[in-house]
């Protein structure tokens, strides 16, 4: 199955995607975590340390991709279980360089990218964080980045099997068969 989770930060997308991938994954295939963050600063750290805390005993191998992302395909059994996290962190490595530079239409490639990801494993959680509800106009560069963020998750919400949205701790299912439903109320 391949679901798609998307939300504002800090809204339990990330303990969600660990529990969901803990009950749902088929009998003992390994179980992967695809962590995406480049850490910039001490806030990222302390972000990265908490995720670590909170997958730690439930079996996860963590796979550090901060670009490249299809690279996991070399790595990691395909049969196996895989847990992304997160788009957002994807497509600002892939966008904006540690010297300031930006690259445009970087979007493209994250987008290309997941869905040859997605075409090549059965078993996937996608994390992705929701920034397009401001109504409020940004710059050129941020606003760029919003779009393309978008973009992917038209193209993940298209791809999934399952579309659920973390608002304030509860979790809105739009796209889903009757089963997940159940399961996701299993684990909430």
């Amino acid at each position: 199955m391949k679901i798609f989770i998307s939300g504002g930060c800090k809204n339990g997308k990330s303990t969600l995607a660990q529990k969901l991938a803990v009950k749902i994954r088929p009998g003992n295939t390994p179980l992967y975590y695809i962590a995406t963050m480049a850490p910039a600063d001490n806030e990222d750290w302390a972000r990265i340390t908490r995720h670590r805390e909170e997958r730690a005993g439930f079996g996860f191998e963590t796979i550090e991709v901060p670009k490249d992302i299809t690279s996991i395909l070399n790595l990691c059994d395909k049969s196996g279980f895989f847990l992304f996290d997160s788009v957002t962190a994807l497509l600002a490595n892939e966008m904006f360089g540690r010297d300031g530079s930006v690259v445009p239409g970087a979007y493209i490639k994250v987008i290309r990218e997941m869905d040859r990801l997605l075409g090549a494993i059965n078993n996937i959680i996608v994390v992705s964080d929701y920034i397009h509800s401001d109504a409020r106009m940004y710059d050129d560069i941020t606003e760029a980045f919003r779009f393309g963020l978008a973009s992917a998750h038209k193209s993940l919400a298209a791809t999934c099997d399952a579309v659920v949205e973390a608002c304030y701790g509860n979790f809105i299912i739009h796209k889903g068969p009757d089963e997940f439903k159940e399961v996701l109320h299993e684990v909430c």
